[in-house]
């Protein structure tokens, strides 16, 4: 058996034996390394002759879900740590420092609900002077979040669920666009991560951010303002089939698990 089996199996024992009844309707722990390590994967940065991955991992939880590892969250997130480390060792990825894990609340989050946000973090040092690393405090990436497919009861064991990423989309003229960063800026401007045609729209009109698993819209002081479903508004919490509009351009803001 590899050291990388070896290190899952002491999760599934050590959480889904002794503890494994106080999870059954929680997220799971042994779920939380295996999307941490997707997560690695997905947000690999290829260099010259080294693969980066990130450093950093930010779980979200619901207040139920990380009260549930309170009593374990040092030890969890030590586990899930060395996990990562030696799926990095592996894959022959390279991390600029020891992998770093942490638990944070999100109330927008239920139960059985959790969001992974990855950060690349420069080392203090560079091991080598021949070959540029990644800038330090490179900006995250999206906040992946996986919901259950199937809902999770209050009471009783939970069932057998998958879980799903979701996406995000805005949808310009019935052409959606993927949003696969936490901060989007829209307007005129070139520079804009959403460059709109619309003369009324302001250079940079506006941003849609992502904070925990919420996004929001955040009007920058535009000449004509924003509007969310017909009401002019500064800063907007956004809800799934939300209507944008900027200047005459209506965006459709939708979320949605991936199939």
């Amino acid at each position: 058996m590899s050291v990388l089996r070896n290190i899952e199996s002491k999760l599934e024992s050590l959480f889904e034996g002794v503890f494994g009844r106080a999870f059954r309707t929680n997220v799971q722990p042994v779920e939380l390394a295996r999307k941490l390590v997707k997560e690695m994967d997905d947000h690999r940065n290829v260099s010259v002759s080294r693969v980066y991955v990130p450093n950093e991992y930010t779980v979200y939880l619901s207040t139920a879900d990380r009260e549930q590892f309170a009593d374990y969250e040092t030890s969890l997130a030590s586990e899930l740590q060395e996990y990562l480390a030696e799926h990095a060792r592996r894959e022959g990825y390279v991390l600029l420092t020891g992998a770093k894990v942490r638990m944070e609340t999100d109330d927008d989050l239920a139960i059985g609900e959790f969001g992974i946000a990855t950060r690349m973090v420069q080392a203090p040092k560079r091991s080598r002077e021949d070959e540029p690393a990644p800038e330090a405090h490179v900006e995250p990436g999206a906040t992946m979040i996986y919901k259950p497919r199937t809902p999770i009861p209050a009471e009783g064991p939970a069932p057998d669920v998958a879980l799903a990423q979701e996406i995000v989309t805005l949808t310009i003229d019935g052409k959606p666009r993927e949003i696969d960063k936490r901060r989007v800026v829209i307007g005129r401007s070139k520079e804009c991560d959403v460059q709109l045609t619309d003369p009324n729209a302001s250079r940079r009109h506006a941003e849609l951010r992502q904070e925990g698993s919420a996004y929001w819209l955040i009007d920058l002081d535009s000449t004509n303002g924003s509007q969310v479903n017909g009401r002019r508004t500064a800063r907007a919490k956004l809800e799934s089939g939300d209507v944008i509009t900027i200047g005459s351009t209506d965006l459709h803001f939708e979320r949605r698990l991936a199939e």
